[in-house]
């Protein structure tokens, strides 16, 4: 397989022989469940729509309700409650209830965490 790094294609075919039994059993160990690499893909599912990412980005700086998502984002009331529906579904946002408006935040500080982390990566090399 070649993958191309910057102009440079580079041969990522490994033409080794030997397995490296140690090596093997140690990572094998410490591998995770099948259901917890599905459960980790449906997360990263969920990263991987523009408009949620823009959403819990609003939510890392202040609750809001959708009303005022809509407006941020110049989007829809029907479109943000569409998205916030798939964000609670998968525990990223919690919602609380004061009278009759619903307002949303980050479900907690590892969301704040893993968007500042992909931050940090897109920006390693710039």
């Amino acid at each position: 397989m070649e993958i191309r790094k910057g102009t440079e294609i580079v041969n990522e075919v490994c033409d080794c022989a030997v397995v490296h039994q140690d090596i093997v059993e140690l990572v094998r160990g410490r591998l995770l469940s099948e259901e917890n690499y599905y459960d980790l893909a449906d997360i990263f599912k969920v990263f991987g729509d523009s408009t949620r990412v823009r959403i819990l980005s609003a939510l890392d700086v202040h609750e809001m309700c959708v009303c005022d998502l809509a407006n941020v984002l110049s989007m829809t009331k029907s479109a943000v409650s569409h998205q916030l529906r798939i964000l609670r579904t998968n525990n990223l946002v919690s919602a609380r209830r004061d009278g009759k408006n619903m307002f949303y935040s980050l479900a907690d500080d590892h969301i704040q965490s893993i968007f500042e982390l992909a931050l940090e990566h897109l920006n390693e090399d710039r």
